[in-house]
């Protein structure tokens, strides 16, 4: 896969207002799951800082269409070391977020239950894909957002 390929593929998913609406209906379903477990957040950031934490995001063509979609301005690649948009400890970009960033909790009892729902959900937005024929592609958040800013920002979003 291209970045190329995969702007192309995330810019024509974030003109489609079913595409989005099915990503809506997904993030809507996995809050009323997370908000069953009651999992604690501390508000520390550290799920932000990737490589300090020791963990990488993945999002999906379709939650990136639904991110860009939704951003209000052309945002950054950022430096590589975490979220571009992480601002102090905080998410500047929290109503947005993507999939795989709702479901991590630093929280020591999520632990148990993060992953059985991370494969649910994901394989619900996997599904949507075929489903709806926009090209799947799993892609590690920084370089994601490197591929599909750049031409964002180029189209004056």
């Amino acid at each position: 896969m291209s970045d190329q390929q995969l702007r192309e593929a995330v810019m024509a998913a974030s003109r489609r207002p079913e595409v989005l609406a099915a990503v809506g209906r997904v993030y809507g379903d996995l809050q009323e799951a997370i908000d069953a477990r009651r999992p604690v957040c501390v508000v520390s950031g550290r799920c932000c800082r990737f490589d300090e934490y020791g963990h990488r995001l993945y999002v999906t063509t379709m939650e990136l269409a639904a991110f860009v979609a939704q951003l209000d301005g052309p945002g950054e690649a950022g430096d590589g070391r975490g979220c571009p948009f992480q601002v102090g400890r905080l998410c500047g970009v929290h109503a947005i977020r993507p999939f795989g960033c709702r479901v991590f909790f630093c929280d020591a009892s999520a632990v148990d239950w993060q992953a059985d729902v991370y494969e649910q959900f994901h394989a619900r937005l996997k599904g949507l894909h075929e489903a709806m024929g926009v090209a799947y592609f799993y892609v590690e958040w920084r370089r994601a957002l490197g591929a599909v800013l750049r031409v964002a920002a180029n189209a004056g979003r």
